[in-house]
């Protein structure tokens, strides 16, 4: 069952928004707003798995709004302009529909997101280094601790520790998690900014999720390549640093008289 919270500016639109979605087996709608101010402190007392998101709200932009919710967002907007859709992607959210829209569209957008989360549990834990994703209950722990990832950040990285030390690239990402033959780059770096942080991870020194520029991503645990490397660096300076004393004749002759008494003992 994924939760949702319902918001649109008219809060009568909202409301019937929510009776569409309640229609949906497997969603539950856990409230309805129509400000941002009542979104953020609903959304942090409830939390709801989706989101459905006006992007004029009386009191702030949606688009600004999706990128603070820890939420999946699902953009419900008379907006159709490319930048605000670019932005919105930009800013995590997992859909965007245009108003006015049909029940029917609605419940055919709202239930693939459900057949997406409910399907693909083979090999149901992943692991790479600290890094543990267990498909079943859509989780992730890192070094023991629980990781709060957007389901859009789940699967691209469930995506990539399905293929540890394999590079991606971003047609491959965008064609498999977005389910989509074409997309902005932008929206693609966002995301995966966005999962670095969560990570722990700086793009200059990166743990797990690396960069390969002009090619893709790889996710990988190098902390232990990275100890080897700098292991085997430090005995060759070491060795360098001090070089073996050459041996004289009477360093040699000395050493071969303990060798001939135990020879002739």
């Amino acid at each position: 069952m994924i939760t949702v919270l319902v918001v649109d500016d008219d809060f009568r639109v909202a409301q019937v928004h929510a009776t569409f979605v309640a229609r949906v087996p497997g969603m539950d709608v856990v409230g309805v707003t129509h400000t941002a101010a009542d979104t953020l402190s609903m959304a942090a007392a409830l939390h709801p798995e989706l989101v459905l998101l006006d992007n004029y709200l009386p009191d702030g932009s949606g688009v600004e709004l999706a990128a603070r919710l820890s939420a999946d967002v699902f953009m419900v907007t008379a907006d159709s302009s490319a930048a605000t859709i670019r932005a919105a992607f930009a800013a995590g959210a997992l859909n965007y529909l245009i108003k006015p829209f049909s029940a029917e569209h609605l419940d055919a957008r709202v239930s693939g997101l459900l057949r997406r989360a409910s399907g693909g549990s083979r090999d149901d834990a992943l692991v790479v280094g600290g890094l543990r994703l267990t498909r079943r209950t859509r989780s992730v722990t890192l070094d023991g601790g629980l990781l709060q990832l957007t389901r859009r950040e789940f699967d691209l990285l469930s995506y990539l520790m399905a293929r540890p030390g394999t590079v991606v690239t971003r047609s491959e990402l965008m064609q498999h998690v977005w389910q989509s033959p074409d997309g902005d780059d932008k929206i693609i770096d966002a995301q995966l900014s966005w999962l670095r942080r969560k990570l722990g991870d700086r793009a200059s020194d990166p743990r797990y999720l690396h960069t390969v520029r002009g090619v893709g991503f790889r996710l990988s645990n190098d902390i232990l390549n990275g100890v080897k490397e700098r292991m085997t660096e430090l005995i060759e300076e070491t060795a360098a640093a001090m070089p073996l004393a050459p041996m004289t004749g009477s360093d040699c002759d000395n050493d071969d008289e303990p060798h001939r008494e135990l020879i002739s003992a």
